[in-house]
């Protein structure tokens, strides 16, 4: 069964550099067979907590004072992916996250695949809401806590799952052209496409 690894981000403001927290499941043959979720403390300018985000997802600026910056925490993140296919529900925004962030720090970053779960539920799904919630809720995954990273990138994954599964594909390349729901890379030295994604990223 199909293999790839989902993630989420939460910020800490409207800027999508201010990455504050990132869950991530890396998931084998359609099983969830790994998770890794840890704060980050935001580049410098981009660190400021708007009430809304603390409300939002309860990280505040006291949690992430003693925690690795992005610099530490895109290595770790870059490590637990490797070289599979990024999988994020309104994965522009998550991508866009990771843009954000690397340019605040200059730093170098290298090309990504990635596919919008978001784009997929609406291909499968017959919902009036297509908010990870709901749309988890119709793959069989319940979130209690969104906005929680971890679990909504479980809640994620679980829909890539369910889709595939129903489907009999066996890869994520195959989900991709069976659904028209494209594997999108990002090119590190493609500046228009990095300006578009950060653009979308806006909380």
């Amino acid at each position: 069964m199909i293999d790839f690894v989902a993630i989420d981000f939460e910020t800490a403001n409207r800027s999508p550099a201010s990455a504050c927290a990132i869950g991530m499941v890396r998931v084998r043959g359609g099983e969830m067979v790994a998770r890794e979720s840890f704060l980050i403390h935001p580049p410098a300018g981009h660190d400021h907590f708007e009430p809304f985000n603390i409300q939002l997802h309860g990280v505040s600026p006291e949690l992430v004072a003693d925690e690795p910056g992005w610099d530490i925490a895109a290595a770790r993140m870059l490590e637990f992916i490797g070289n599979d296919v990024i999988v994020a529900h309104n994965a522009p925004f998550d991508i866009g996250v990771f843009v954000a962030a690397s340019r605040a720090m200059s730093l170098p970053f290298p090309a990504l695949k990635y596919f919008c779960s978001l784009r997929l539920a609406r291909k499968h799904y017959d919902l009036p809401s297509y908010r990870l919630p709901a749309a988890a809720s119709a793959a069989g995954y319940e979130l209690e806590h969104h906005h929680d990273p971890l679990e909504d990138a479980e809640a994620c994954a679980a829909i890539v799952i369910d889709v595939a599964r129903t489907k009999n594909l066996l890869t994520i390349e195959a989900l991709s052209r069976e659904t028209a729901v494209q594997i999108r890379t990002l090119t590190p030295d493609d500046e228009d496409s990095q300006r578009t994604l950060v653009k979308n990223a806006t909380f």
